[in-house]
C-alpha cells in the first residue's frame, strides 16, 4: 500500500497566541505496518487547550512539540491494514497520533472503541478524557457531595460543560457557569441545565458571582485561573474545595502572570486548592464510561461539539478554541482530504 499523509509540524516557538507561520502542513510518505502494527486512517481529531503549553520549550507533565516534527494528540480512526491479530481491519481504534492523516501505530497503542454504544468521536470529548476529567475533578479532587454549591469556568467548553452537567447528576444544589457572551450564557441554562450563568465580558465577575451565588460556593472547578480563581476564593464557603483543572487565561501570556492576591483567604476559610492531571486518574474510566454512557441514552448528558473539516483547517480550529469560538468539545473532521 503506498499512501501519503498530511500532518502538521510545528516550525517556530510561539511567543503569545500561536500564529498561522509557527506550523507548517507537511506532506509524508505512509510506510506499511511491519508485524505488531496497524495502519489507521484518522477520522476525528481533538484539539485542546493543554497543547498551547506543549508549544513552548518546557518541561512539564507532558513533554513538548518537537520543532520540524509531527504533533500528535488525541485521535479517533478506523484501521485500514493490520498486521496484529488482536487489532483486525475496521476496527474503530482511539490513539494519540493526532494532528495527521494516516498513522502507523503498535497495537497496544490504540485501543478499540463500541460505536454501538455512541459515535466514535465521543470518546475524543464526553466519553473520553474530556469527561473523565471532569468527572474526577468533581469527585476525586474537589470531593464534591450532594447539595454542594457548585462554580464552574469556561463552563461553555468541552470540560467545562460536562462538569456543570455531571455536578448536577450527582446532586449539586446550584451549579454557576462562567462564560464569554449573552449567548454562551443562555445555554449554559437552556441547554446544560445550569442555574445561573455569568458572562465574564461585562466584568465585574465578584459582584456577578455574589449575585448568582449569594450562599457562597462550596466547590470551585477552575478551567481558567486569574480573575476566575481569584473572584472563587472570595465566594468560597468554609472548608471548601477547589479543583485546579486548567488556567487557559494564561496560555498565551508571554511573560508569568501574577497569582490571586486573596490567596490568604484560603487559610482562615480553610480551603483546600488541589492540582490534578488526568492521567494520574486512568483506572477511574472505566466506572466512569459505564456512567456516563448511560446518561448519554437517556438524555440527562449532552454531548455538543464545535467541528471544524479537513486537517488543512486543523491550526485555525486550535487558534479558534483558545479565543473561545467552541461551543462543548472543538473537533476536526478529517473528510476535506
Amino acid at each position: 500500500m503506498s499512501l501519503t499523509s498530511r500532518e502538521w509540524h510545528l516550525i517556530a516557538r510561539p511567543t503569545g497566541e500561536p500564529a498561522a507561520t509557527d506550523f507548517a502542513l507537511v506532506v509524508a510518505q505512509v510506510p506499511d505496518p511491519e508485524p505488531g502494527q496497524v495502519l489507521v486512517r484518522n477520522d476525528w481529531m481533538s484539539v485542546d487547550p493543554y497543547m498551547r503549553g506543549r508549544m513552548d520549550d518546557t518541561e512539564s507533565y507532558i513533554p513538548p512539540f518537537r520543532l520540524g516534527e509531527p504533533m500528535d494528540g488525541g485521535a479517533v480512526g478506523t484501521v485500514i491494514a493490520s498486521r496484529a491479530e488482536s487489532m483486525p481491519e475496521g476496527a474503530v481504534v482511539r490513539h494519540f497520533a493526532g494532528w495527521r492523516e494516516y498513522a502507523v501505530l503498535p497495537s497496544a497503542a490504540v485501543e478499540r472503541v463500541d460505536t454501538e454504544l455512541a459515535p466514535p468521536q465521543t470518546y475524543l470529548g464526553v466519553l473520553g478524557s474530556t469527561g473523565l476529567t471532569a468527572y474526577v475533578g468533581l469527585m476525586e479532587i474537589a470531593r464534591m457531595k450532594p447539595g454542594d454549591i457548585v462554580f464552574v469556568s469556561g463552563a461553555a467548553g468541552a470540560v467545562g460543560s460536562a462538569a456543570g452537567q455531571i455536578a448536577r447528576l450527582l446532586g449539586a444544589e446550584r451549579v454557576i457557569g462562567s462564560t464569554g457572551g449573552p449567548e454562551k450564557a443562555a445555554r449554559l441554562v437552556e441547554s446544560y441545565g445550569f442555574d445561573a450563568a455569568i458572562d465574564y465580558r461585562r466584568g465585574g465577575l465578584p459582584a456577578q458571582l455574589a449575585e448568582a451565588a449569594p450562599h457562597g460556593i462550596d466547590v470551585y472547578f477552575d478551567n481558567v485561573g486569574g480573575d476566575h480563581l481569584q473572584a472563587a476564593i472570595g465566594a468560597m464557603n468554609r472548608y471548601g474545595r477547589i479543583a485546579l483543572c486548567g488556567a487557559i487565561s494564561q496560555y498565551n501570556a508571554p511573560e508569568p502572570t501574577p497569582g490571586p492576591d486573596n490567596l490568604a483567604l484560603a487559610i482562615g476559610k480553610r480551603l483546600t486548592l488541589r492540582g490534578m492531571i488526568i492521567g494520574d486518574h486512568l483506572d477511574m474510566g472505566p466506572l466512569y464510561v459505564r456512567q456516563a454512557a448511560g446518561w448519554l441514552r437517556n438524555g440527562s448528558l449532552r454531548a455538543d461539539e464545535t467541528v471544524v473539516d479537513g486537517i488543512g483547517n486543523a491550526v485555525e480550529a486550535f487558534q479558534s478554541l483558545m479565543r473561545g469560538g467552541n461551543m462543548g468539545k472543538m473537533l476536526v473532521h478529517l473528510t476535506g482530504r
